[in-house]
């Protein structure tokens, strides 16, 4: 297993992973285009996958402009074994080494994202979006929980 920044070359694997899923799919995989997952990774933030046996099956990618999660999707058979937690923390470390802006994300309600979010030590500050439950990392509160 390796994580590594993502390149444009992996975005038809980021997309397989999206599109893999089982919670917080989505109504329509033509939404999120390839055009807009190189301009997430490139201009306005960047991106990180985990590889394993040349196959992306994680990445996450994060919004310097809206100061947003963008993305965080592990596929289902590699789920609980620490990979989405690597690439949140390698994700979080970047982003506030480039800003000191607190960072959102929405989530659906009930899901396992939920629960690591929050004990990842996100604040729930209101909706987003379709019911989706909108959390917020501070820089504070990530140094803090990065030293204890």
């Amino acid at each position: 297993m390796k994580i590594r920044e993502a390149e444009i070359t992996d975005i038809e694997q980021i997309q397989a992973v999206r599109n893999a899923v089982k919670e917080n799919t989505l109504s329509d995989p033509a939404l999120v285009t390839d055009q807009d997952c190189e301009d997430y990774m490139t201009n306005r933030g960047k991106g990180w996958v985990c590889v394993v046996d040349d196959r992306v099956v994680g990445f996450s990618i994060v919004d310097l402009q809206d100061n947003n999660i963008w993305a965080l999707f592990v596929r289902p058979e590699f789920e609980q074994q620490g990979i989405g937690r690597q690439l949140h923390d390698i994700m979080l470390d970047w982003y506030f080494e480039q800003t000191q802006a607190p960072v959102w994300l929405g989530t659906a309600p009930g899901t396992r994202a939920e629960v690591f979010y929050r004990k990842s030590g996100w604040t729930e500050i209101g909706t987003h979006g379709k019911g989706e439950i909108k959390f917020e990392m501070t820089e504070t509160v990530w140094k803090n929980r990065n030293t204890t």
